[in-house]
């Protein structure tokens, strides 16, 4: 979990070399750069606490079969070298070993059963601990958990910078008043840019499959939609007229202070509807008992609407979730069919 006033521009693990008194080994990744697992591989390392040294590779020869959207594809092989050891294997083979390995935070669905857990471990093993649950289920459960993150930090921001009244936050980082409401304002855009197209996501790819078990729960879900905007944008509004006004100003405190009471309403408007969705719309997900190639596709389109948090927001969307949260996701779309897509979308997240 972040934090928005003390929150560092450097996100790379090479910057924490030790945890406590722990040292741990330096860790060298070999791999194109154009390699979907060594994206994976360094994305999944940002979560330890681990000097990660990235040695780029052209491409060889021979691959890896990897697969990815149910098809399978050829792809350059990826090696981890540990201290004296080194491994190669498949993106979950390799995660599994980081585990066993670095074990704090955990990136798996659970812990390795045993500490000799290697990036050996057969695709059986690795396939006996994915979840059933449907793909769009566990992205929309996975982005509500992302958004209520942002909204709650977003809270809490406002929250401390009413309660200062217009004095500067103790991290010089965040800069003057002015500079910081500038900064807050910007984040709030980015939740909005992912909320209004999760929305859009939702309409446009779900509610046509809800529609085929309960025509009436989805047309009251889009109805909740419509209702929405308006605080959405209401808080938007708020934001600006802070951001006009100087800090010294005696009404500066006030329009903070009903900032932080709007975005607490929204916090409490959101929790209820996305709990709604949870408990009454996504249960039909499995009465309507998609094929395997239906749920792909659905994701697929999921993607195409959602391109601008794909595109340029995911660091934002992942950042809103638990690490082992956050690996999940990367697992889901990694299941895009288009090759391409899903190295821009890596390569956003490790810049």
């Amino acid at each position: 979990m972040g934090n928005c006033l003390a929150k560092s521009e450097k996100l790379t693990a090479e910057i924490v070399p030790h945890d406590g008194a722990h040292v741990y080994p330096a860790v060298r990744l070999y791999g194109s750069p154009k390699s979907i697992i060594a994206a994976y591989i360094r994305f999944a390392l940002l979560h330890k606490s681990v000097p990660l040294d990235f040695v780029p590779t052209s491409e060889p020869e021979t691959a890896t079969r990897v697969n990815g959207g149910g098809e399978s594809e050829l792809e350059a092989p990826v090696m981890l070298q540990v201290g004296s050891e080194t491994v190669s294997g498949s993106r979950e083979a390799l995660l599994r070993f980081i585990d066993s390995r670095f074990p704090n935070p955990p990136l798996t669905a659970a812990a390795p059963p045993k500490a000799k857990a290697t990036a050996t471990a057969s695709s059986r093993e690795i396939e006996d601990v994915k979840e059933t649950t449907p793909l769009m289920v566990s992205v929309t459960q996975l982005h509500h958990k992302s958004m209520l993150w942002h909204v709650e930090r977003l809270l809490r921001w406002a929250e401390d910078m009413a309660a200062r009244g217009g004095k500067k936050a103790v991290a010089p980082s965040v800069g003057t008043p002015r500079m910081e409401i500038r900064k807050f304002a910007r984040s709030y855009s980015q939740l909005l840019e992912v909320m209004l197209e999760h929305a859009q996501m939702e309409e446009r790819v779900l509610f046509p499959i809800f529609d085929m078990a309960d025509r009436g729960l989805s047309k009251a879900a889009k109805e909740e939609h419509a209702r929405d905007l308006p605080m959405m944008n209401g808080i938007k509004e708020d934001i600006k007229c802070i951001g006009v006004l100087d800090s010294g100003n005696p009404g500066y405190r006030d329009a903070l202070c009903n900032l932080s009471t709007r975005l607490k309403s929204f916090q409490g408007h959101c929790k209820q509807h996305f709990k709604e969705e949870e408990e009454e719309l996504l249960p039909l997900m499995e009465a309507v008992e998609l094929t395997k190639e239906e749920e792909e596709s659905a994701l697929e389109h999921c993607l195409d609407v959602m391109q601008g948090t794909h595109s340029r927001l995911l660091k934002f969307l992942l950042e809103g979730l638990p690490p082992h949260d956050a690996m999940k996701y990367l697992d889901l779309i990694g299941k895009c069919r288009n090759k391409e897509r899903m190295e821009s979308m890596l390569g956003t997240i490790i810049e």
